[in-house]
C-alpha cells in the first residue's frame, strides 16, 4: 500500500509537470501572438491560483453541488458504522460522513488527504445494498482516500479546466482580431505561422488534456476496486453492488459534470457522448475484474 501511495505522489508531480507544460505552451503562444509576454505571466499565475484553489476547496464544492448533509451515528447508524469499522480495519482517520437525499445508488469521497477526507452516500445506496455490498462500496471510496488518488484527480480536473479557459480565451481573441498583437508587412509569413500554431494549440490542447484526465480517472477506479476488495476480503460484495447499480439504471437527480469523476459510478445520464468521454470504466469490466479476484481466492 505504501508503494501505491508513493506512486500516486509521483504521479501528482508528473501531472503538475505535464499540465503546466501545456499551460505554459498556450501562454507562450499567447504572448507571441499578442506581442507581450505579460499575457504569459498572467496566464501562468491564473493557472497556479486555480489549481491551488481547487486543491483546497474541492471537497466543500463537491458536497455543496451534490446537496450532501453531514450525519452522525444517530442520524445514519448503518452507514456510519460501516465507515467507522472500515477505517479501523485500514488504520486511517475517521472521515466526516455525509448523506445525499437521492434514490439513485451512488457514493463519493473527496479531500486532499486522509486527515481532510469526507465520504458521502446516497439514501438510495444505503437502502438498496445489504451490509456486504455497502461495505464494498464504502471500502472502494476509502481506498481512494488511502491511496491519495483523489488529490491526483482534483489537480488533473483543475488544470484541464484552466487549459480549456485559456484555449477559449485564445480562440475568442483571434476571432476578435487579436487587438494589440504585432502586425507588419515585413513579417506576414511569420505571423501566419504563429496564428496557425496558436490555433492548433488552442484547439488540440483541451482535447489532449481531457483524454489524459479521463485515462487517469478510469485507472484509479480499477485501483480503488482492488483496494476495496483488499480491505473487505470479499470482492463479490463489491461486484454485486455494481450489478445492482447497473440494474437500477437511473442517474442522480442533481448532476454536475465537474464532480462526476468523484462518484463510485458515473452519475450522469447515459448516452453515446457520455460513454465516449466517461470518467469511469464500463461497469461490466469492473465486475469481471472483481470476479477474477474472487475466483483467485482473494
Amino acid at each position: 500500500m505504501e508503494s501505491q501511495i508513493a506512486a500516486n505522489n509521483r504521479k501528482t508531480w508528473v501531472l503538475f509537470g505535464v499540465f503546466f507544460a501545456v499551460v505554459g505552451a498556450i501562454a507562450y503562444a499567447a504572448g507571441v501572438y499578442f506581442g507581450s509576454y505579460s499575457v504569459t505571466v498572467m496566464a501562468m499565475v491564473f493557472a497556479v491560483g486555480y489549481a491551488l484553489w481547487s486543491y483546497y476547496a474541492s471537497a466543500k464544492l463537491a458536497l455543496m453541488l451534490s446537496g450532501a448533509r453531514e450525519v452522525d451515528k444517530q442520524a445514519a447508524p448503518e452507514l456510519y458504522r460501516v465507515v467507522e469499522n472500515l477505517t479501523i480495519t485500514r488504520g486511517m482517520p475517521m472521515p466526516k460522513v455525509y448523506l445525499i437525499d437521492d434514490p439513485a445508488p451512488n457514493a463519493f469521497a473527496s479531500g486532499r488527504d486522509p486527515e481532510h477526507a469526507v465520504v458521502a452516500a446516497t439514501t438510495g445506496l444505503v437502502q438498496m445494498m445489504d451490509k456486504t455490498e455497502l461495505e464494498g462500496v464504502m471500502a472502494h471510496e476509502l481506498g481512494h482516500v488511502a491511496n491519495r488518488d483523489i488529490r491526483v484527480s482534483m489537480i488533473a480536473f483543475a488544470l484541464v479546466a484552466v487549459i480549456g479557459i485559456l484555449s477559449d480565451f485564445m480562440l475568442r481573441s483571434m476571432r476578435w482580431g487579436g487587438a494589440g498583437r504585432r502586425d507588419n508587412d515585413d513579417n506576414r509569413g511569420g505571423n501566419a505561422l504563429v496564428i496557425v500554431g496558436v490555433l492548433a494549440a488552442a484547439i488540440l490542447a483541451p482535447i489532449v488534456a481531457k483524454l489524459i484526465q479521463l485515462a487517469i480517472s478510469r485507472r484509479r477506479e480499477y485501483q480503488a476496486d482492488t483496494t476495496g476488495a483488499q480491505t473487505t476480503r470479499y470482492p463479490e460484495g463489491l461486484a454485486r453492488a455494481l450489478e445492482k447499480i447497473q440494474s437500477y439504471g437511473s442517474s442522480l437527480r442533481i448532476q454536475n459534470t465537474s464532480t462526476a469523476h468523484l462518484f463510485f459510478a458515473n452519475p450522469l445520464k447515459s448516452g453515446t457522448f457520455t460513454k465516449l468521454f466517461s470518467t469511469h470504466p464500463p461497469i461490466e469490466d469492473r465486475i469481471a475484474k472483481l470476479r477474477e479476484l474472487e475466483n483467485k481466492g482473494y
